[in-house]
């Protein structure tokens, strides 16, 4: 009875155990699976922050990119805005000893080879003194060292004096090549200051070869923007003293046509906001106008040598006609103008294409539209006109020297050329002129009227006085326009009397000019030795 009471407690303890492991086992799966739970929370609480934080970060990098985009749309618009006033800080005179390349001379590299090395000495190789019994005994055995040390000495010495024979072959063959080398590039620095200094005789002297280069040198330096063409032709008239140049402006995609950058964040998409047209053809036409002055200042400003009264301005533009596809090359702004009127001008404060009509400048109604205004003096006039006596090629050239005509033959060149240039010319009586060779009539209806036309066959330049007679007898005349016409040139002082009056003065290059493009005339004007300009 008792040891089924015994068991029976022993079961009902088991099972007590038993079901507190159970209980346990149960409370520890709970508790796991709370931890589970609070991981997979955390984990997922981290996740949305990481995604939230890692959108934040993509966003703000989007919003960066706008910013930066529009800071460089800014930047665009005030480098457009400053071309003028950028230069005006700028010495752009360019001296002709910072033409000169200094001498860069090479550099040592053979040090190693100076120093000699030290000779071998003999207590290097002498074995030591024998001792104590050695004296007596080890005698022979100490001469015997002496002797091989004396022979390991000798070859010592041996090698030394053939190193330090090659050495110093090497070193003379290195001190050779080296003075080579520095009188080699003396001499190049030698012979490029020369040409600067035979480049700078020529330019005081006034040669128009050397006048054109210097001049081209001081466009080549002016510092645009990156994406403008900077592209130019240079001629010079010396007789006039006139230089004339034909520029490449910038199409009117130098403007930028995106206004600003916005970034959606609900699209993640970057907007543009379109720049009126009203404002990029007023941006575009003072950065055109900013070029022209810049131009002429940088001109005037870098002639130290006087070389230079008048300048003539031609900006093109080289671009495609949007209507026929066609390659266009249309004129947007043309002018002359003089040293004594442009120097009365404060550019720092000027406003460029109001600046530009107070010039008389020609400028095009809508340049971002390409329309084109005639140029005051066409680039291709101003190539060469006189043919120097000492050409060969003259002994054989079959065009007419127009100083070789006779004055009436001239006269009536002139007034056979202007009639194949549209107008009704006749020419006068020698007689009866009244200063004028010759009498045109321009048939075109309000723009036309009566043209009188004077001719000088000159070799020196025209004096203003002939200009202010001109004008006297349009006035006598009641005509509407009146035309100089010379074989030489003109001085500032009739380009200044001309200015905003009716009379149009053609110089010997315009003369070759236009006989060609009209009259299919190649001609040349070659003055005798002994020519003598009338009085």
């Amino acid at each position: 009875m008792a040891r089924r009471r015994s068991l029976a407690a022993s079961i009902a303890q088991m099972q007590r155990e038993a079901a507190r492991a159970q209980a346990q086992r149960v409370r520890a799966q709970q508790a796991a699976q709370r931890e589970a739970e609070r991981a997979r929370a955390a984990y997922k609480r981290a996740k949305n922050v990481e995604e939230k934080e890692r959108k934040r970060l993509y966003q703000e990098s989007r919003i960066a990119d706008v910013a930066a985009s529009n800071e460089d749309l800014e930047l665009r618009v005030q480098a457009l805005a400053s071309l003028l006033e950028d230069t005006l800080s700028v010495d752009d005179h360019i001296s002709f000893d910072s033409l000169k390349v200094p001498v860069v001379l090479p550099t040592w590299q053979h040090q190693h080879l100076e120093a000699p090395r030290p000779a071998p000495q003999w207590g290097q190789f002498a074995p030591p003194a024998p001792t104590g019994l050695g004296k007596v005994f080890g005698k022979s055995k100490y001469e015997q060292a002496v002797a091989d040390a004396q022979a390991k000495y000798q070859q010592s010495l041996a090698r030394h004096a053939a190193d330090e024979h090659a050495r110093m072959n090497a070193l003379a063959q290195a001190q050779s090549a080296f003075a080579a080398e520095v009188q080699a590039r003396k001499a190049e620095a030698a012979k490029q200051h020369a040409e600067v200094d035979a480049f700078r005789v020529e330019y005081e002297a006034g040669d128009p070869d050397a006048i054109i280069s210097y001049y081209d040198m001081v466009l080549q330096r002016s510092s645009y923007p990156e994406n403008f063409p900077q592209n130019f032709k240079v001629a010079y008239v010396p007789e006039s003293r006139q230089i004339v140049v034909e520029y490449e402006l910038p199409a009117v995609d130098v403007i930028p046509h995106v206004k600003a950058f916005r970034y959606v964040k609900s699209t993640d998409t970057i907007n543009e906001t379109a720049r009126p047209a009203t404002q990029v053809k007023s941006i575009y036409a003072s950065a055109i106008a900013q070029i022209a002055l810049r131009t002429l200042h940088e001109l005037f400003e870098a002639d130290r040598g006087r070389h230079l009264d008048v300048i003539v301005f031609n900006g093109m533009v080289d671009t495609v006609d949007r209507g026929s596809g066609q390659k266009v090359r249309p004129c947007l702004i043309t002018l002359r103008t003089t040293r004594d009127v442009f120097a009365n001008l404060d550019l720092s404060k000027v406003d460029p294409p109001t600046c530009l009509k107070h010039l008389s400048a020609g400028v095009s109604k809508n340049p971002a539209e390409l329309a084109p205004v005639r140029p005051v003096l066409e680039f291709d006039m101003v190539d060469a006109r006189f043919v120097e006596e000492s050409d060969a090629l003259s002994l054989v050239d079959s065009r007419p020297n127009l100083m070789e005509l006779t004055p009436n033959e001239f006269e009536s060149l002139i007034q056979n050329l202007f009639t194949k240039m549209g107008l009704e010319a006749r020419q006068t009586r020698p007689s009866r002129d009244g200063g004028v060779d010759c009498v045109a009539f321009d048939p075109r209806p309000i723009f036309g009227g009566k043209v009188v036309i004077q001719a000088k066959r000159y070799k020196n330049t025209v004096g203003v006085s002939a200009v202010r007679d001109l004008f006297g007898t349009l006035t006598n005349e009641g005509a509407s326009k009146g035309i100089l016409v010379t074989t030489s040139g003109y001085g500032q002082a009739s380009f200044d009397f001309a200015q905003n009056k009716p009379i149009e003065l053609i110089d010997g290059a315009n003369l070759l000019y236009l006989l060609n493009e009209h009259a299919d005339i190649q001609a040349k004007i070659l003055p005798p030795n002994d020519w003598r300009d009338p009085a």
